[in-house]
């Protein structure tokens, strides 16, 4: 091999920087430190940095792209499913920071455009002063000493310079993992035998075969007959081998099924793969355009193809536990759960479109109720200050099938990015953090909206649960109670709400005796049985809304009890969020009052927690 290029050496540049007489080399080098680093600009990377920023911790992180948005964003437009349907046919919504970004695009992207809601992320991360946010850059290398991170090496392709970013933890969210890779964190890749885990859907040996990416494409209506000529590189779709499930019919939003897998090197054979699909994508719209099957096609013309592929499966690394299949479909409990999915067993058939044989996905089995996401399956099992959210992170290829899908990535995202605060706080590894401070890592997670199946908030410091009164306006369904019963939605049948007769209601809580508190909490509805994710088609039924959740609180007012007067501390006129808090100079006080005037729509008021803290 020849010499090793130092890239940050601009010595032989000839610059002539007129107006100066000078030749200055080019500066293309930065040293960088933080207290965490995320690598990986998807949903589960913004919402792992958001969640350690919020947590107090100085945050950079590192997106690849010019956008953010991972799959979801403009460049691939794949939809953030999460629980979007168990066996009911209804969701069970992830809430925490993913809600919180599909709400606000439901604010300010009421036209649904994809290049729209590209900057309503941008916007929902840089307004966090946290987060120091580095675009168009790729973490290439890991520097490491004994077991740990000390530094990650990234190339930034707009300003042609090498970072050299340290910091005390890593969270790898870049679904392929190369930082991770680098540091010599253990991976695994392809299908684990059956054997391996007892997992009835895996093969009977194992093998290579991983979930292939995909090509999107959509199409529009263009009022008049629209001709259509593939490109040179198209490949033929054969129709009359192809299974049943390949579906054409709608074809305005592209074929998910238009998927190319790999037995071997999915990551190193990307550039290829990725002229096949657009081949294999262009000839499925030539079958539709020119087949003479589809006449409803006649006025349709594409209006977007995409050019870089949605990859769904890589590297998946090995953490202290992986999660595998009967841990979801058994719904195992475990003691440090900290996220959870529900989207059905979607193990998309090996080789893809080019095994037409097979069904496009098996879907093996969907869930009655959603599963816990151990926090053992998000942090390396041989890199101290290694983390991981997304489709990366310690499970079986079974497992992830289910788990891979955006909303689920995002709630570990919140889980890890919380976790790597703490850490920095009580200065111990994630392993430390899962032996010794588990709890405190749920209570966090649960105070900040995340949602933990059966795992009931305990929040010792929350004071609204000492209140020795609870009382309210009025009540048409559940009891004022609940709202401090620690579960913060309406779970397996039961119910955790109190929800008013009307508009215009109170709750009021007291105490006996004084009580010192500058922060008051609260939960309100978003009707977590309705999906609120953008669509390519959009639709209005059930189980979908495309509207702002009617639910929604709109308006509230804060009052505290001083000298038998009811002293307003804090009011919200247009509320965007479900976690609403409230904070203000501490004060002594026996009693505080929610008025709560109005909703986006809905005929009364529902609320699922309130928490009171002197912090």
């Amino acid at each position: 091999m020849g010499k090793a290029i130092d890239l940050t050496d601009r010595s032989s540049d000839q610059w002539i920087k007129m107006g100066t007489g000078k030749m200055p080399p080019p500066v293309r080098s930065k040293n960088i430190s933080t207290d965490i680093a995320v690598i990986g600009g998807g949903m589960a990377g913004i919402c792992a940095a958001v969640s350690a920023a919020r947590n107090g911790s100085k945050v950079i992180l590192v997106q690849d792209r010019p956008v953010l948005g991972g799959n979801a964003s403009s460049e691939i437009r794949v939809i953030v499913h999460g629980v979007t349907k168990l066996k009911n046919g209804l969701p069970e919504r992830e809430t925490g920071i993913i809600e919180e970004i599909l709400l606000l695009n439901r604010f300010y992207n009421e036209q649904h455009s994809f290049t729209v809601w590209d900057h309503v992320l941008y916007d929902f991360v840089t307004r966090e002063p946290n987060i120091t946010l580095i675009m168009n850059t790729q973490a290439i290398r890991a520097e490491t000493e004994d077991d740990k991170i000390v530094a990650t090496l990234c190339w930034q392709l707009t300003t042609e310079t090498l970072l050299r970013i340290s910091a005390e933890l890593f969270i790898d969210c870049s679904g392929d993992g190369l930082m991770a890779a680098t540091a010599g964190a253990l991976y695994r890749t392809g299908r684990e035998a059956a054997s391996e885990f007892g997992e009835k859907y895996a093969p009977e040996k194992a093998d290579g075969w991983q979930m292939g990416a995909t090509i999107l494409l959509s199409s529009r209506d263009m009022g008049k007959p629209m001709k259509y000529n593939p490109p040179s590189y198209s490949i033929e779709f054969d129709a009359e081998k192809t299974h049943p499930d390949r579906r054409i019919l709608p074809f305005v939003e592209g074929f998910w099924w238009v998927e190319v897998g790999s037995q071997d090197d999915i990551v190193g054979t990307a550039e290829i793969d990725r002229h096949r699909l657009m081949g294999y994508a262009y000839g499925v719209w030539d079958y539709v355009k020119n087949s003479g099957k589809f006449p409803q096609a006649e006025n349709f013309a594409l209006d977007w193809v995409g050019s870089l592929p949605g990859r769904r499966e890589s590297r998946r690394f090995i953490g202290d536990y992986i999660l595998s299949e009967g841990d979801q479909i058994g719904f195992k409990s475990f003691d440090d759960a900290v996220a959870f999915g529900g989207w059905p067993l979607d193990e998309h058939n090996p080789g893809g479109i080019e095994n037409l044989a097979e069904p496009p996905s098996f879907w093996h089995e969907h869930f009655e109720k959603t599963y816990q996401i151990p926090f053992g399956s998000l942090y390396s099992k041989n890199i101290a200050n290694l983390l991981f959210a997304g489709r990366n992170v310690s499970q079986t290829h079974v497992a992830l099938s289910s788990s891979r899908v955006m909303g689920t990535c995002a709630t570990m995202g919140q889980a890890v990015g919380t976790a790597a605060a703490l850490c920095i706080k009580k200065k111990v590894t994630p392993r430390e953090l899962r032996n010794n401070h588990i709890s405190e890592l749920q209570e966090q997670l649960l105070r900040d909206d995340a949602f933990i199946p059966e795992r009931p908030a305990q929040d010792k410091a929350d004071l609204a649960k000492s209140a020795h009164r609870i009382t309210a306006s009025s009540t048409i369904s559940g009891d004022a109670k609940h709202l401090v019963d620690g579960i913060s939605r309406d779970e397996n049948g039961q119910v955790h709400h109190w929800q008013s007769d009307g508009l215009n209601a109170e709750v009021v809580f007291e105490w006996n005796d004084l009580v010192s508190f500058s922060c008051i909490e609260l939960k309100c509805d978003t009707n977590v049985k309705k999906n609120i994710m953008m669509l390519k088609n959009p639709r209005e039924n059930e189980a979908y809304t495309t509207k702002i959740p009617v639910e929604l609180l709109k308006s509230l007012e804060l009052f505290v009890l001083v000298d038998g007067k009811w002293v307003q501390k804090g009011s919200l006129d247009k509320n965007q969020r479900r976690l609403i808090k409230f904070n203000f100079k501490k004060i002594e006080s026996t009693s505080f009052k929610l008025r709560l005037n109005e909703t986006y729509g809905a005929k009364n008021i529902k609320l699922f927690e309130v928490r009171c803290y002197s912090n």
